[in-house]
Order: structure tokens, then C-alpha cells, then sequence
């Protein structure tokens, strides 16, 4: 039987990205730890579409 964790997958997208009227999204799945960040995580992540490295916070 397989142990429940206190981790799960979390999606993060780009917040830049939505203002710069590009199409497409830049996206990333992650995990990380409920017990210890219970709040939405930010990150700064490599966007493929503006080509720099761009805020990208947690989704749903």
C-alpha cells in the first residue's frame, strides 16, 4: 500500500504572458508540500515564447 503524502502537483503559467497578446501559454507542472506552503507558490520560470525568464504563479 502506498504511503499519502502531503504532496501535490501544481500547475504554474505565466503572468506576463497573458498581457503580451501572444498566442499560447507557457505552463509548467511541479510539486510541492501542502503541509509546508499552504499558500499559492510564485516562481520564476524560463518562458519559451518571450525567450527571458518571467513570474509564473500557481493555478487552481
Amino acid at each position: 500500500m502506498a504511503k499519502r503524502g502531503n504532496r501535490v502537483q501544481v500547475i504554474l503559467e505565466c503572468t506576463e504572458h497573458k498581457n503580451s497578446g501572444k498566442p499560447g501559454t507557457s505552463r509548467y507542472i511541479t510539486t510541492k508540500n501542502k503541509r509546508n506552503t499552504p499558500d499559492r507558490i510564485e516562481l520564476k520560470k524560463y518562458n519559451p515564447i518571450l525567450r527571458k525568464m518571467t513570474v509564473h504563479k500557481e493555478i487552481k
